[in-house]
């Protein structure tokens, strides 16, 4: 098993304009009020260290038994779904998805059904198609709020019709979070808080405050399942980096201001992408109000094509849609520096003028 599209990120997705990632800028360390007496290179970290399980439950507005640390999204989500599924077990999964989250899922041995979220309705979930992908045994169902590819966010509502579906058939419901802090003041309760004994919670500090560095993932989960985590992560990691346990710490302590650069970046250039994409009439789809990316469509043409004359010719990358599912579509990203946008949209016009 393997993720092509990990692996096309990590070898292929860089270039003079990259519009290829999908958080803000990396937050530079010297901007961070650390001193090397903060510091230490090991720590009394077992199951969690202390200090920073105190500040993550802080943040989520639960108790310490209730938060598992992770190296990452990824690792949360791969926990969350490794704790939850045996092999031939049911999981039910979003479409278009995060691969990563898909291949993980097939990775574990799990039936995979899907359900689909459509760009015609704005990428919104529809419970009723849910229920319709659900089985007697269905063990998760997977969603990503804010959604990604798209930035769509779920309502109240639709989560809770989601969770009572779960419930009928005894099964969990496991939300990636890690782009809902990008809509920073405006961002709803998490969806743990609707159902602790049913919903399932993974985020970071990646994407909406440019922390990837410090791996600094987490999963909220009813203290029982958290326990089984724990258990499970001894396989995985074992005992983290603690010299990153302790700047994650210190970066939560300081979370607002490290928002409030990300917040600025992030309005200014959803209102170019909405600008940008008025003005055109070969793509289509929904303007940002949040989030870090976009996902249009290619009326005609093959995105894929323009997607590699793109990187080839201009000098600038986008993600193709193929790893998402939906090969006519093309993911960019808004949380890269203003004038890497700038430029990076102006070749975008410039390649898909080309492609027309």
């Amino acid at each position: 098993m393997a993720s092509p599209y990990m692996e096309w990120a990590k070898l292929h997705s860089q270039a003079r304009f990259t519009l290829a990632g999908s958080g803000v800028p990396d937050y530079p360390l010297s901007d961070l009020p650390v001193r090397l007496e903060d510091l230490e290179l090991t720590g009394p970290s077992t199951y969690g260290w202390p200090p920073l399980q105190e500040r993550l439950a802080a943040k989520c507005g639960v108790g310490t038994d209730n938060v598992v640390a992770a190296i990452g999204t990824s690792m949360a989500n791969h926990l969350a779904l490794a704790a939850l599924l045996d092999p031939g077990d049911g999981v039910v999964i979003e479409r278009p998805a995060y691969e990563p989250l898909l291949s993980v899922a097939q990775y574990l041995g799990a039936e995979v059904r899907r359900f689909a979220r459509r760009a015609e309705d704005g990428f919104a979930v529809d419970p009723d198609e849910v229920a319709k992908a659900v089985t007697p045994r269905t063990k998760a169902i997977v969603l990503t709020n804010l959604h990604n590819p798209s930035s769509a966010l779920m309502d109240r509502e639709t989560l809770q019709r989601v969770g009572s579906i779960a419930r009928r058939v005894g099964a969990r419901v496991i939300v990636d979070e890690v782009y809902l802090d990008a809509l920073f003041e405006k961002a709803p309760t998490s969806s743990f808080h609707l159902d602790p004994g049913c919903f399932v919670v993974t985020s970071s500090l990646t994407k909406a405050y440019g922390l990837s560095g410090l791996r600094c993932g987490w999963v909220v989960a009813d203290p029982e399942l958290a326990r089984r985590m724990w258990r499970l992560d001894d396989l995985f990691g074992a005992v983290p980096a603690h010299p990153a346990e302790r700047l994650s710490a210190i970066a939560l302590d300081h979370l607002p201001r490290i928002a409030a650069r990300a917040k600025a970046l992030l309005e200014t250039n959803r209102k170019i992408w909405n600008e940008f994409l008025d003005r055109r009439t070969d793509i289509e789809g929904d303007r940002l109000d949040g989030g870090t990316t976009a996902f249009p469509r290619l009326k005609r043409g093959n995105a894929d094509e323009m997607c590699r004359n793109l990187r080839d010719r201009y000098e600038t990358t986008v993600v193709p849609g193929r790893f998402f599912e939906m090969p006519q579509h093309f993911r960019v990203a808004v949380g890269c520096p203003t004038a890497t946008l700038h430029e990076g949209l102006a070749r975008l016009g410039a390649a898909l003028d080309e492609h027309a």
